[in-house]
């Protein structure tokens, strides 16, 4: 069986890195306000006390949304390009190739919703109610 191209593999790790630096912009942003939403503010407060990192995310959320935009964009760029790789001519090898493209493409997806979703609630919707 041949081996996919190391470009493709890259993209699914790009992506899911992607993924995960836009979750920590929720877990900064946007689990706190629909904690306190829902009235669980001494959940909140738990969860503080059990993972004091929350407070350095929160207040340092601009480089945290920095980071992941750049994550995003080195994602994005990688993606674009290694949408016309040629996939395996074997079988097996080009539904791995589909496959892996696939999901790349879900996970980016799924970064940026995530991101966008964390915008809007660190900076979008406190600038509403001003």
């Amino acid at each position: 069986m041949s081996r996919l191209d190391p470009a493709l593999s890259r993209n699914a790790v790009l992506a899911g890195g992607a993924l995960l630096a836009s979750s920590a912009t929720l877990v900064c942003c946007v689990l706190p306000a629909v904690l306190v939403t829902l009235g669980a503010g001494a959940v909140l407060a738990g969860l503080v006390s059990a993972v004091p990192q929350l407070i350095w995310l929160s207040e340092h959320k601009e480089l945290i949304f920095g980071s992941a935009a750049a994550l995003l964009l080195v994602s994005g760029v990688a993606l674009w390009y290694g949408r016309n790789l040629p996939c395996p001519t074997d079988p097996g090898g080009a539904r791995a190739c589909r496959r892996l493209r696939v999901t790349s493409i879900l996970l980016y997806g799924l970064a940026l919703a995530s991101f966008a979703l964390g915008v809007a609630f660190a900076f979008v919707i406190p600038a509403l109610g001003r």
